[in-house]
């Protein structure tokens, strides 16, 4: 008894739709009452592919919640909107939204327990799919999607209105672009690439039916998993394209004779950074995208923005320095060497905050020798880590805020082989620090700033700490956009000159820029522009460019880490890092060698190298070990990050226009060459001229003798 009211229940309702066709009850062009849909049904945009390319528009990731690439319907094989409308819903050219004989078939397969089967139309299908795509909480996904008949009832009536909004060929192509065809194929043209590697519109008539049975249950048809359940679901579609009178029988036949195997041609199709040739730079984007409030207001927010996607993101990456930066990294230690030492490199261009390539000698991935999931470049915040010791890199900003007090670079100071530092007071407050012991790891005796940076001398540059104070130094790290890796600022410690702090490439690559850029500071930037699918502009970050170093003292840390490569002083740490063009840099190692670095720039680019341990520097310091066949005593950032910075700067700056220093400098400086016009070297050389004059400069910049150099670099100590 329940069971007639239930289908006498059905048949009210349906009679009560007013529908054409079968029935023809009412014309389409008389249809009142079912105009109105809900607001957004027909503007529900499907989600689609979300391409990111580099700065000149080369594609280097995929990413998408659903892998779709919408395409208008002449761009969909004939033979495949056929095979659709044979299978799914041969009246769909005649009804108007519903087919009355198909929805009480279904209707008393429900009522009598079986799952509900047939019936629905293309158009009935198409309302499910963009109600399932509209719904945003898990209620509505469930009201998309229940077994019952109110949702059928309601599709009949939203697929009646939806018919007298859009076209046969509208709702056709919204369906085949809408439908999922398995194996995350959404979308016929995906579909088409994914199982046969060709277009929608290169579909054979075999591939087009083998597809159109697909819709109905893509798991139980996937014809890669089961090819002989999808043969027989395929011959069923050609047995309904010859009764719809789209085909012959004896056409139906013939394509019945090709093979699954002959007709499958699989494409694995990517999703997301880990194929990319960039897969870290392509993480760190992502988080930008996750993160940055100018993306949406909430983390749900933007997460929508990409799952709905049909993004160009174009981001600021160049290959050209990509490819270069992971070549020297992976050519310098390969990543499944025993050693399991890491390289990372970042590299941006200067007075713009742009991050040109980011690379480490791993490849993405969870688990397995020479993988990582974790970006070695970038902080906490950013999938990546704490940081790193930067070791005497950080003496770039001691001399910074010395040459903001006016320190003169010629001035002398006694750095003996060890010094123990009582001097120290508190940078807030003056109270005394605790004494402080040092000890050199390269040069000893007498110098000045040109002389100090050229060996990296420990006790010289924490005896500059000292006199300036300690306020200075890190504050113009601050300036030049260093932070701990964390996401916390540095402290004022005796320790800072000597880089007792982990810090990131990213964080030094853009100090290093910042100098390079005069002084101007840019928020490091990872995506250029972005436009959605149709063309429209969205907001991306910008890299809010100011100056926060005074144009001199920028320029003069430059004049003197200039020297460090290319300067007169022989045996300097950086003479091996020599481009061929203007270049400053440093070398930095952190104690026991826990951490290697050199960071460096052009007037074009900057760069900074880590190279150490990710399993933890001082628990295996890079000491008495074999890197890439070699055995090294110990590493130093001359060894090891100075080669990995060298090449991968003249791979990226390969074929451009060597840029010339173009600096103002206090106290005279020249870049590289230490020409001082203006006789200012603390008045030790004033009224010499000739040979004098050069005989004086030059032992104003020589060590006193001391123990017996190394090759090497400055290193920290406890």
């Amino acid at each position: 008894m329940a069971f007639f009211i239930t289908v006498a229940g059905v048949v009210a309702s349906l009679v009560a739709l007013p529908v054409v066709g079968t029935v023809g009850l009412l014309t389409r062009n008389t249809v009142l009452g079912f105009q109105n849909l809900p607001a957004d049904l027909t503007q529900v945009p499907l989600p689609q592919q979300n391409v990111i390319t580099d700065i000149h528009g080369e594609q280097i990731a995929v990413l998408y919640a659903q892998n779709r690439i919408a395409v208008p319907l002449d761009q969909i094989s004939p033979i495949m909107q056929q095979a659709i409308i044979a299978i799914e819903d041969q009246r769909f050219l005649q009804h108007s939204g519903i087919d009355i004989r198909g929805t009480l078939r279904a209707t008393v397969s429900t009522s009598t327990g079986s799952q509900v089967q047939g019936g629905s139309t293309i158009t009935q299908q198409f309302v499910k799919q963009i109600l399932l795509t509209a719904a945003q909480t898990p209620e509505q996904q469930k009201a998309a999607t229940a077994v019952s008949l109110g949702r059928k009832i309601r599709e009949a009536r939203y697929a009646i209105g939806l018919e007298n909004k859009l076209s046969k060929k509208q709702i056709l192509e919204g369906y085949l672009n809408i439908a999922y065809f398995g194996a995350g194929s959404y979308g016929v043209e995906i579909a088409s690439r994914r199982y046969f590697s060709v277009h929608a519109n290169q579909l054979t008539l075999a591939q087009a039916a083998t597809l159109a049975g697909l819709v109905q249950n893509p798991s139980r048809y996937d014809p890669t998993r089961f090819p002989d359940a999808a043969t027989k679901r395929r011959n069923e579609v050609l047995n309904a394209m010859a009764r719809a009178g789209y085909i012959t029988q004896a056409v139906a036949e013939q394509a019945k004779l090709e093979t699954m195997q002959v007709s499958l041609k699989v494409s694995e199709l990517p999703n997301g950074c880990t194929t990319s040739i960039a897969p870290f730079f392509c993480d760190y984007v992502l988080t930008v995208l996750h993160d940055d409030p100018i993306f949406g207001d909430t983390p749900e927010a933007r997460a929508r923005l990409l799952d709905v996607g049909g993004l160009t993101i174009k981001t600021t990456l160049d290959l050209k320095a990509q490819r270069a930066a992971q070549k020297a990294a992976n050519d310098r230690i390969p990543p499944t060497d025993p050693s399991q030492k890491a390289v990372g490199i970042t590299m941006m261009r200067p007075g713009t905050g742009e991050i040109v390539a980011m690379a480490q000698n791993r490849a993405w991935g969870r688990s397995g020798a020479g993988k990582t999931a974790v970006n070695y470049n970038v902080p906490v915040a950013h999938n990546g880590t704490v940081g790193f010791q930067a070791g005497s890199t950080f003496k770039a900003f001691t001399m910074a805020a010395a040459f903001k007090q006016g320190w003169d670079p010629f001035k002398v100071l006694a750095a003996p082989a060890k010094k123990t530092f009582k001097n120290f007071v508190e940078c807030q407050g003056g109270a005394p620090i605790a004494p402080y012991d040092v000890k050199n790891s390269t040069h000893s005796g007498s110098f000045n700033m040109l002389s100090g940076a050229a060996y990296s001398v420990n006790t010289y540059f924490v005896g500059l700490e000292e006199k300036i104070g300690l306020c200075g130094p890190a504050e113009m790290a601050k300036a030049a956009g260093v932070k701990q890796g964390n996401g916390e600022d540095l402290k004022s410690y005796p320790c800072f000159t000597l880089g007792c702090f982990d810090v990131t490439t990213l964080d030094m690559a853009n100090a290093m820029a910042t100098f390079s850029a005069h002084g101007i500071h840019c928020d490091p930037i990872a995506i250029s522009s972005i436009t959605d699918r149709f063309g429209k502009a969205i907001q991306v970050p910008l890299g809010n460019c100011t100056r926060t170093i005074d144009l001199q003292v920028a320029d003069s840390v430059t004049a003197v880490l200039a020297g460090v490569i290319d300067g007169p002083i022989p045996g300097r740490t950086g003479q091996a890092m020599t481009l061929g063009r203007a270049a400053a840099g440093k070398t930095g190692t952190t104690d026991s060698s826990a951490a290697v670095w050199f960071v460096g720039y052009t007037p074009d680019l900057a760069a900074a190298v880590w190279v150490g341990d990710p399993r933890g520097g001082q628990q295996y310091p890079m000491k008495n070990l074999v890197i890439n066949g070699t055995f090294y005593s110990q590493v130093f950032g001359s060894l090891m990050p100075g080669p990995v910075w060298r090449e991968a700067m003249k791979g990226a700056l390969a074929g451009t226009p060597a840029t010339p220093w173009n600096l103002t400098t206090l106290s005279g400086l020249h870049a590289g060459g230490y020409g001082n016009p203006l006789g200012i070297h603390n008045g030790k050389c004033a009224g010499l001229e000739g040979a004098e004059l050069q005989a004086c400069k030059d032992a104003l910049v020589t060590p006193t003798p001391g123990p017996t150099p190394l090759p090497t670099d400055g290193g920290t100590t406890p």
